[in-house]
């Protein structure tokens, strides 16, 4: 066994996605030696690009909301995100298509989505929209600072947060009925269900289980949609990048075998090749079943993996280079199923991949007002683009191998539903590459696939997820799987919080923690 020669490192954090970079901007920001271990080959976990003809395909979250995390997030680090990346404001949300011919697209301004829902619909339908706007905004904000961006409460303590001493202050968030059900005391027409009530799959969940709290992700877009110039994965590099200007050192291409504990708690971590880093605290960004699975050693946090039936949605996804016809593509591009209900019956109830799946379909290489932003001089139509699609897939990728006869039957069921929503794809998926909730699962360990740790079905969903600190000293967590929960902007909350949570707890402790021994006891 080699012993590492940065033995003075003082925390280790274990994964550079969201969560850990965030982590990672704040302790280092701080003046706290860093060092970030992560396995692939550059930052960003789930934030990836995979190459397809040439051109890095965002195959990963491709919608950034909540700007104002990462403005508090490098605000320490004497930076602002404008003055990392690239960033421009999309004035259409989404576009919107369905199998009769109907088309709407969903504005960042109210009035101009209340005009198209009246013409899409009715008036009825629009006066509902802009009621429904009121209520995720009034959500919103009672949520923001008291459960959102603040550690893990349970209900007397968000309750109390709230400005009640009691749980009927609860109620004021809606957790009690789902989404769909409350979505159609705004919305008679079911496609404006639908519409909204895919807000539930943010969270890897089913409209028809998830709390109508998840309405609130409606004002969280309303409130601003990001584009991120020369795509999503830029944004991961940036975050990377302060960190490292800071004092932080990151190491590509190394994956963390276990972490290393004694009977006063963590002493650092051992890595694939052999090699111990002593640390004084370790952060693990990663889902919090791969650390309750025993995946990184056998750490006692008392954590239980999420059971099969509690892991939210996988995704079956194809990276793609290629051109397309008839329906004009936004930046952001949704196709709905027939039947809400039977696709999420079948992902939830059956375990299987939806016979009429919704698609939703990444065009990066467009603003959102649909025109070229990648094209070449002289380009043509018939050029390529980058392209990502993606359908929602069961995670039981631990437990299911999908063989090639499966993944071309879910590939042409995806472009049976673009054609009739009228879309011709002109052979761009036959040389791109396709992602199943086997791969996602073996990317990421224990989690049969799961893209966002447990599912949000029932009331109490968001107050079962782990906060970020552990009952190991020493021992943080962050990413997706953890409070506040997934999508971009919360992991990197947690990521914050789990920085924030260490250092409270080392300026409570009178003095400090003493560093790890030589080779401190593992848990072997």
């Amino acid at each position: 066994m080699t012993r590492s020669p940065h033995s003075s490192s003082d925390v280790v954090i274990v994964g550079a996605g969201m969560g850990g970079l965030a982590a990672a901007v704040v302790l280092s920001a701080r003046g706290l030696p860093v060092r970030v271990i992560e396995k692939a080959a550059a930052p960003g976990g789930k934030i990836r690009t995979i190459a397809v003809g040439g051109a890095e395909v965002d195959s990963g979250p491709t919608v950034m909301t909540m700007k104002w995390v990462f403005d508090e997030l490098l605000e320490p680090a004497g930076t602002s995100l404008e003055a990392e990346v690239g960033l421009a404001t999309a004035s259409i949300l989404a576009r919107h298509g369905w199998q009769d011919g109907a088309r709407l697209d969903l504005f960042a301004d109210t009035n101009d989505s209340y005009a198209a829902i009246a013409a899409f619909s009715d008036r009825r339908n629009a006066d509902g929209y802009l009621r429904l706007c009121e209520e995720s905004a009034r959500i919103y904000k009672l949520l923001q600072r008291t459960f959102i961006a603040d550690t893990r409460p349970n209900p007397v303590q968000l309750a109390s947060r709230l400005g009640a001493g009691s749980l009927g202050a609860i109620r004021q968030i809606k957790p009690f009925s789902t989404l769909w059900k409350s979505l159609g005391d705004y919305f008679p027409d079911r496609r404006l269900r639908q519409l909204f009530g895919r807000y539930a799959t943010y969270c890897g969940s089913s409209p028809f289980e998830a709390p109508a709290t998840l309405m609130l992700i409606s004002h969280v877009e309303q409130d601003g949609v990001w584009l991120v110039e020369g795509g999503m994965h830029r944004l991961p590099l940036a975050i990377a990048a302060v960190a490292e200007r800071a004092g932080a050192r990151f190491d590509y291409g190394r994956g963390v075998a276990r972490v290393l504990t004694d009977s006063d708690g963590v002493t650092g971590v051992r890595l694939d090749d052999g090699e111990v880093i002593e640390a004084g605290a370790v952060i693990f960004n990663g889902d919090m079943s791969a650390l309750a699975a025993g995946e990184l050693g056998d750490v006692d946090t008392g954590l239980k993996p999420t059971s099969r039936g509690r892991r939210s949605l996988s995704a079956m996804t194809w990276s793609a280079s290629g051109a397309t016809t008839g329906f004009p593509l936004s930046r952001h591009n949704v196709f709905f199923s027939n039947d809400y209900k039977a696709e999420f019956d079948a992902l939830f109830k059956r375990r299987a991949v939806p016979r009429e799946p919704t698609v939703y379909l990444c065009a990066q290489g467009r603003n959102d007002r649909g025109e070229r932003i990648d094209a070449a001089p002289g380009a043509t139509p018939d050029d390529g683009e980058p392209l990502f699609f993606l359908i929602n897939a069961p995670a039981i990728g631990d437990a299911h191998e999908y063989a090639e006869s499966e993944i071309e039957r879910c590939l042409d069921a995806m472009v049976r539903v673009l054609e009739r929503c009228g879309l011709t794809v002109n052979e761009a998926l036959s040389g791109g590459v396709t992602t199943t909730p086997t791969g996602f699962a073996r990317m990421f360990p224990a989690t049969g696939g799961a893209l966002y740790g447990p599912a949000s079905h029932g009331w109490m969903s968001s107050f079962q997820r782990p906060g970020a600190k552990t009952s190991v000293p020493g021992l943080y967590m962050a990413g997706g799987s953890v409070h506040p929960g997934p999508g971009i902007p919360m992991a990197a909350l947690s990521g914050r919080i789990a920085a924030e949570t260490l250092m409270a707890d080392r300026d409570s402790t009178p003095t400090s923690r003493r560093a790890g021994t030589s080779g401190g006891t593992s848990t072997d």
